[in-house]
């Protein structure tokens, strides 16, 4: 669909959207909406992110998807997701989007107002769909992210543009995606791809040849050097997005959208609630006697724990045989009873307590795999050292935190201390909560204080009734930004550290 007939297509969904933001904005000024396009904004490109999305991305922020399904899936509502991973792999949003008026600068615009609204640091990791306009965007707003395309966008299109092979040979979709998805090292992958090509007689297919040159931006033996917060192998072949599935389709309006994305962010919430108090109140089956298993359990949420332990476990089916002993370091080979073709090599440091496995799940997934774990067992290493006990997988990933770890004390009357006044209260809020629900004498007694404490509150609202509030524009070339903070990056500090192509790993 065109600008202009996207645009009358739309009649006065751009102003009822604008209208909310207005108000959800008035009602709390940490959230962020921004406007690109023209004079009466009606049809202009517009980016929100409620205060939520922002910390969360303080959090979580270190591997983001980018999803623009609607450019190809007909959606009626051009709508556009910033989504990460929480700490229970759950989905999380980062921010949203409407481009209701799509040009080549669209994309940069978007990049560079998310980026903004996220306090200006980039995450480690993006994945987007193979799109021209959106890889240009990204290498000029995020030159340091690493940028990987979905392999669901990839794996559709690849049906599209081979509709023949796919139906005159059912069995090239399973090995296609077998090539794909379980080569563990980069030679194996060349090899099967050209089997593969070679048997269907495909080797001057000018489609797979040119996913084939780019590779090194979606298949995954070529990115798991570098953080992407996946728990699986398979994980990603999915669509891009899973956070509004369920809520938003093709058929949905901009006047029903709204609606829908509150219904999304309500049931994502009350998941992350249940993920949370099932970590918190249920002990998992342990299944070893290793101390590391229970030190494991006490430490990670529920989901995390039970991928740690299928990787524990594991370990019983893959030895670890020394190679190499150099004194500092010493290599091991490490390959599961009867597959001693796919074995993996893990070089450990006994001094420093490191290890390096070729698979790098580790720095892919920010869980110890397997490998590493069987030289553990070998090398009498009984519990987790704690280089390899990633916060943000943890059931105190939100504990601490961007903002009362980071942000500097600022003058009462600075508007950008209304959004770290909020996220402090907000924090605290929380630790209250999680303490108060541990018992029901404490559950008492943390009533009792919050009934004090709303009568405090209360008495000094009162005395003092001429609170800041409002909201300031920040008018820049073609944009009008909405935000209760001025123009400043804010401190950030997430669960890992922020380096280009490589692994985000910052520990408890």
């Amino acid at each position: 669909m065109s600008s202009s007939s996207r645009q009358r297509a739309l009649g006065g969904g751009g102003q009822h959207v604008l209208d909310y933001l207005k108000r959800m904005q008035a009602e709390n000024p940490a959230f962020f909406y921004a406007i690109q396009g023209d004079n009466d904004h009606s049809a202009g490109n517009i980016f929100w992110a409620d205060a939520t999305s922002r910390m969360n991305y303080s959090h979580f922020g270190d591997t983001v998807r980018f999803d623009t399904t609607y450019r190809t899936n007909r959606y009626r509502a051009p709508f556009a997701t910033f989504t990460g991973l929480n700490h229970h792999g759950q989905p999380v949003l980062f921010g949203c989007a409407l481009l209701l008026n799509e040009s080549d600068a669209s994309f940069i615009w978007l990049l560079q107002t998310w980026l903004h609204a996220m306090s200006g640091r980039s995450p480690v990791s993006i994945t987007t769909d193979p799109d021209r306009l959106i890889q240009m965007a990204v290498v000029e707003v995020l030159p340091q992210t690493r940028h990987r395309f979905c392999k669901w966008s990839i794996f559709k299109e690849t049906q599209e543009k081979l509709a023949h092979i796919y139906q005159t040979h059912p069995t090239f979709e399973i090995e296609f995606k077998k090539c794909i998805n379980e080569a563990e090292i980069v030679d194996e992958f060349d090899s099967c791809w050209e089997s593969l090509l070679d048997k269907y007689y495909l080797m001057d297919n000018e489609w797979l040849q040119s996913m084939y040159n780019a590779r090194h931006q979606w298949v995954p033996v070529y990115m798991r050097d570098t953080f992407f917060g996946e728990l699986s192998t398979t994980e990603g072949s999915d669509s891009i997005n899973s956070f509004f599935d369920g809520y938003v389709n093709a058929a949905t309006t901009i006047q029903l959208l709204i609606k829908q994305y509150e219904k999304a962010v309500a049931s994502w919430h009350e998941k992350e609630l249940k993920a949370d108090s099932d970590t918190i109140n249920t002990m998992p089956v342990l299944k070893t006697p290793s101390p590391m298993e229970k030190q494991a359990a006490n430490l990670y949420t529920r989901r995390i724990f039970m991928k740690f332990q299928e990787e524990l476990v594991e370990t019983l089916a893959n030895p670890a045989t020394k190679i190499e002993d150099s004194g500092m370091i010493t290599a091991f080979r490490v390959a599961k009873f009867g597959e001693e073709h796919r074995a993996h090599t893990v070089r450990f440091n006994a001094f420093e307590m490191k290890a390096n496995c070729s698979c790098q799940m580790f720095e892919f997934s920010g869980i110890i795999c397997r490998h590493i774990l069987s030289v553990f067992r070998a090398k009498n290493v009984l519990t987790l050292p704690s280089q390899y006990l990633l916060k943000r997988w943890t059931r105190n990933a939100k504990s601490g935190g961007a903002v009362d770890e980071c942000v500097p004390e600022l003058p009462s009357n600075s508007r950008v201390s209304l959004t770290v006044r909020y996220n402090n209260l907000r924090q605290e809020a929380i630790k209250f909560v999680e303490e108060g629900a541990k018992s029901i004498h404490i559950y008492n007694v943390a009533v009792d204080a919050l009934q004090e404490a709303t009568k405090k509150v209360a008495a000094a609202k009162k005395q003092n009734s001429g609170g800041t509030q409002g909201s300031s524009l920040a008018n820049g070339d073609n944009r009008e930004m909405h935000t209760g903070e001025e123009n400043r990056t804010m401190p950030f500090q997430s669960a890992v550290s922020f380096h280009p192509i490589s692994s985000p790993l910052k520990f408890l």
